[in-house]
């Protein structure tokens, strides 16, 4: 078939809907009520669990083994942890963030008495008033306080607006969408791949192309706390391919252009047949690409192994600059990743045997060695 056209305005599209939906990790609610409206305005059909992660079955010309891609919904964000005798709250952090980036955010307080608006500070938050002092103060989650957009003067007042310990806090995410074809906002991790499986499920679908097997699109809700993929999956899945950031920085191999393919991050490397199949793809497609391994960081494939899946995992990264900070990517890495996706999902099977759970040797794959220095799966 021609090369895929992603539709670029429908994935920024579907990307600026999801990043004004807030979704913390615990309060996806509404970002999967839209997911699962998009889902049926495409046409396609989805079965969802208890507490909302969403698959998604497109029929292959076989079953098996099936494939399946997955992002996660879920972002950063923030819990009351105490309510304070100035009527300001203490927070902590929904997922792995520094509060350096908490500082001066605007967020919403989801409580029973309501949302309210406010603004994460740090203690000491006027120059006229400390000084020098705003300067040296540490930098840590003890040392910010959300001001609370209401009339309350202590810790009296807040808890009659209704706020308690526990409520969830959602970070605004300021998205601007740049002529220069950045994109700049929050919660970029991993919005933007919920939107790149949209568009390329949406390309798919519109110009009526067919995968080799069974593909199944994942969508998390926990990913951020270290859930992601583990209560998702579905048996005849042999392998998985993770969407999510890729970090740029110095002493990293990503890049905000192209595509990254992990190597490996914090928990070991990736499927060495899978990452080198995806490789040869962007090659064969003329995909601009890098290769990156990350130190400090994991993924919805960590989970699905953790949580005992037999299956080979590969990470395909769109490159992200200040990962969970004030995050920046470019559009052209999301249409890049987008069409590597439709080559995988069009590509054959090479390694037949990982239809079945359990089988022989025969069949098994072989890695360059000094006994077969060219033999490839």
């Amino acid at each position: 078939m021609p090369d895929p056209v992603i539709d670029l305005v429908y994935l920024k599209a579907r990307l600026a809907d999801f990043l004004n939906t807030p979704s913390p990790t615990g309060f996806t609610d509404e970002a999967v009520w839209m997911l699962c409206s998009e889902l049926t305005r495409l046409g396609l059909k989805y079965e969802m669990t208890r507490r909302g992660a969403v698959r998604v079955r497109l029929p292959g010309r076989e079953v098996t083994p099936a494939r399946a891609i997955v992002a996660h919904i879920d972002t950063l964000g923030a819990q009351v942890k105490q309510i304070k005798d100035n009527g300001r709250l203490e927070v902590v952090p929904i997922g792995h963030w520094s509060s350096r980036f908490a500082e001066g955010a605007r967020c919403t307080v989801f409580s029973e008495g309501g949302a309210w608006r406010g603004t994460i500070l740090p203690l000491k938050a006027s120059g006229h008033t400390y000084n020098t002092e705003i300067d040296s103060q540490p930098v840590s989650w003890q040392e910010v306080e959300l001001r609370i957009d209401a009339v309350t003067h202590d810790r009296y007042g807040t808890v009659k607006l209704g706020i308690d310990v526990g409520d969830i806090i959602a970070i605004d995410p300021q998205p601007e969408f740049i002529d220069t074809g950045f994109i700049v906002s929050r919660h970029l991790d991993d919005k933007a791949g919920v939107a790149i499986l949209l568009a390329t499920l949406e390309c798919l679908i519109r110009e009526g192309r067919t995968p080799t097997v069974d593909t199944w699109w994942l969508f998390t809700i926990a990913e951020e706390v270290g859930l992601g993929a583990s209560s998702v999956l579905v048996p005849d899945v042999a392998s998985m391919i993770t969407v999510d950031n890729g970090t740029t920085a110095p002493g990293q191999n990503s890049s905000e252009f192209g595509v990254t393919i992990a190597m490996a991050d914090q928990t070991g490397p990736f499927d060495w047949h899978l990452s080198r199949k995806l490789t040869q793809l962007a090659r064969d497609n003329a995909i601009p690409h890098q290769k990156d391994v990350f130190r400090f960081y994991r993924s919805d494939s960590a989970s699905a192994l953790e949580s005992g899946a037999d299956i080979r995992t590969a990470l395909l990264a769109f490159g992200i600059d200040a990962s969970h900070g004030y995050e920046r990517i470019h559009e052209s890495a999301l249409v890049d990743l987008s069409r590597l996706l439709i080559a995988y999902v069009e590509s054959e099977v090479e390694i037949s045997r990982d239809a079945r759970t359990m089988s022989s040797v025969k069949g098994f794959t072989h890695q360059p060695s000094p006994l077969n220095p060219t033999e490839h799966s």
